[in-house]
């Protein structure tokens, strides 16, 4: 039977036509025209009744296989039906068939990526975090070539200062390994019960229960998405708990109707800004000792006010080295070639003048720690917007930059 209704079930459309001509049958037999103006003779006519009856029993036995077929095809069918033993599947007779498929949909395959390669591409466009670099493409390649993980691929934290480069990696990570990134910054779900909402979905009965949250509705479509999660340790702390099954257990659960989607082929980089002091010192002391520098930034986190249970659940923590001399200047360079770019232009080769980086370098380095790239790239613009604009007015396409009396000035090439 079981067999039958699998059958049954890739015919529907077929049955459903039968069935309507069947109708169409009945119908014109019980008005008792059809086989009489078509001359076939009395005994039509005299076993109409009879006729009607079997087209009606093979029309009920139709619809009702075909209603089966498509309760069983679709896992709707009733409880009590399920167990009747000529419609059981031998999967729902012999084992949990429904977790089954969960677990070969979810199932991890085998990439085999080059770390070298994929270090190289990490390098040539984040500055002045090498190390991290060559750790993170070796984690990956590992994490990768797992087949049975049960969680997911990896849940990094990014620690370190503000301007280090940290959620670029994350993003440039994104892009190397050809998987769509998830950007959430989590400053915007400090608050209690809507910061879970938000990225988790509403239970029923809730405003906004019809809708999936941010993040799961993420996952479902993208399941092997790179989740960044930007300044964790500003998310309310329940937001945190929502997470722990996500990185431990290999599923997160949507609330507006209970659906535990995989996390199994994701992979998570958090970042933080919290003890940047203390980790910058770490990242020097056990910067040949990862284990030891591991330990250490774990306790510096905790009393920072990581929650332990969170911490338990990161794979590998990578300390950030805040940016320094040339690497300050590097990133000053590319910010200014992104800017000009922004307003349709382009800088010609050399076309900065050293002394514009010089005084952007000296600007980072009376900030300290607090110092961001965003903070550059707002004194960037203050210093050479204006005068971007103007070129771009006079029709100009290539430029170059000049300093002079501390006024920087916008060269038209030729």
């Amino acid at each position: 039977m079981a067999a039958l209704l699998e059958k049954i079930s890739r015919y529907l459309p077929l049955i459903l036509l039968i069935t309507a001509v069947v109708a169409l049958l009945q119908v014109a037999l019980q008005m008792g025209h059809v086989f009489s103006s078509l001359n076939l003779g009395g005994w039509f006519n005299r076993n109409s009744n009879l006729i009607w009856w079997i087209f009606s029993g093979a029309c009920f036995v139709a619809w009702t296989l075909a209603i089966l077929a498509y309760l069983r095809h679709t896992s709707r069918l009733p409880a009590w039906l399920t167990r009747w033993k000529p419609l059981m599947d031998i999967l729902d007779r012999l084992t949990n068939r429904r977790e089954l498929e969960r677990r070969i949909d979810t199932k991890a395959e085998a990439v085999y990526i080059d770390a070298d390669a994929l270090a190289e591409t990490l390098r040539s466009r984040v500055v002045g975090q090498d190390r991290v670099c060559r750790e993170l493409a070796a984690q990956i390649r590992r994490r990768l070539a797992l087949e049975h993980r049960g969680k997911p691929i990896g849940v990094f934290l990014f620690a370190g200062p503000p301007g280090s480069g940290k959620t670029y990696l994350g993003k440039t990570l994104a892009y190397a390994i050809g998987r769509k990134l998830l950007h959430f910054d989590m400053t915007q779900f400090s608050s209690g019960s809507f910061a879970s909402t938000s990225l988790f979905g509403a239970a029923r009965g809730y405003v906004g229960s019809t809708t999936y949250g941010k993040l799961t509705a993420g996952l479902r479509d993208t399941p092997d998405a790179v989740v960044l999660l930007d300044e964790f340790e500003k998310a309310h702390p329940d937001v945190h708990k929502n997470f722990l099954t996500a990185w431990n257990d290999g599923f997160i659960t949507e609330a507006s109707d209970g659906q535990q989607i995989s996390t199994t082929r994701s992979l998570f980089v958090l970042t933080t800004n919290a003890a940047i002091d203390a980790l910058a010192g770490l990242a020097r002391q056990y910067a040949d000792n990862p284990d030891e520098l591991r330990r250490a930034a774990d306790s510096v986190l905790r009393a920072a006010g990581f929650a332990p249970e969170v911490l338990s659940r990161i794979d590998r923590i990578f300390v950030f080295e805040p940016l320094s001399g040339l690497d300050i200047a590097r990133v000053a360079a590319l910010e200014i070639e992104s800017m000009i770019q922004g307003y349709g232009l382009e800088i010609s080769a050399g076309g900065i003048d050293p002394q514009i980086l010089l005084d952007l370098v000296n600007r980072w380095r009376k900030m300290g720690y607090v110092a961001s790239a965003r903070d550059l790239v707002r004194a960037i613009e203050e210093v050479i917007a204006d005068s971007l604009i103007e070129a771009k007015r006079n029709g100009a396409q290539q430029v170059t930059l000049a300093e002079q009396d501390g006024k920087v000035w916008t060269e038209v090439v030729r």
